[in-house]
């Protein structure tokens, strides 16, 4: 692992916390370089500080990804900081504030749109041109089965994680030939402060779940390295799933 990541550079959106903060730690453990994307500027600041203090590469970027203007200014200063940009991680999501659509809020579920899914295709828009000017990079967005799914009070977030399935099969499609890898995946759920809002909507069976059922983003973050690694060769343009005994052996976890 760290031979395919040692050297590269990772853009992580979501990094303040959860999967993206992990998956920070684990890209920079095994030497990349990674520029930090958050709404939150002190948390990722204090995680780029952190990383540098353990001998690692890392710069802090506030960036909000529903502003695809943000998001292209802090890609060019990922590249002007590091020379590359050869890992994008589309983390950044929402599924707050859950809620029926006949209840739901317009603006509420809009932004969650606005996020999940044009957070991701402005990922993917401000850094494909640099990676096919490369000729090489690798995308993973993080999906969900909620992407196949229907889950009462979640119709912001199943629609948006199909809609980036969907962004995930179409980059493939349109960038697989000229060297460029991009792979979903679905975590199943994970140990973050998403779960706090998904128990607290008390919506569906997955708020009745028992929190120790959930798998710490770290492992999510493991699973994300793989992706980068040749073991991601066999995943381009579908999700990878952390859910099955098969993908978490893959990712050199346990078994469920």
């Amino acid at each position: 692992m760290t031979l395919a990541l040692h050297g590269k550079t990772a853009f992580v959106t979501g990094a303040s916390r959860g999967i993206g903060a992990a998956t920070a730690r684990y890209l920079a453990g095994h030497g990349a370089k990674v520029a930090l994307a958050a709404r939150s500027a002190d948390p990722i600041q204090a995680l780029a500080e952190q990383i540098t203090a353990n001998g690692g590469q890392a710069i802090a970027l506030p960036c909000d990804v529903s502003d695809y203007d943000a998001v292209a200014a802090a890609v060019s200063r990922t590249v002007e900081h590091f020379g590359s940009l050869d890992i994008l991680i589309n983390n950044a999501g929402l599924i707050d504030p859950i809620a029926r659509i006949a209840d739901s809020d317009p603006a509420a579920w809009g932004q969650v749109a606005d996020v999940n899914y044009k957070g991701t295709y402005h990922g993917l828009r401000a850094t494909l041109p640099v990676m096919l000017e490369q000729g090489s990079g690798t995308v993973i967005n993080i999906s969900s089965g909620a992407a196949t799914s229907a889950l009462e009070g979640w119709s912001h977030y199943c629609s948006t994680k199909a809609a980036v399935l969907s962004l995930t099969r179409c980059a493939d499609r349109e960038t697989r030939a000229a060297g460029i890898r991009v792979i979903g995946l679905s975590p199943g759920t994970v140990a973050t402060d998403m779960q706090e809002a998904i128990r607290a909507s008390g919506i569906n069976p997955v708020s009745q779940l028992d929190p120790s059922v959930h798998i710490p983003p770290e492992w999510v973050a493991q699973a994300i390295g793989f992706l980068c690694g040749p073991g991601g060769n066999a995943f381009l343009g579908t999700d990878f799933s952390l859910k099955t005994d098969e993908g978490r052996a893959l990712a050199g976890l346990p078994a469920t």
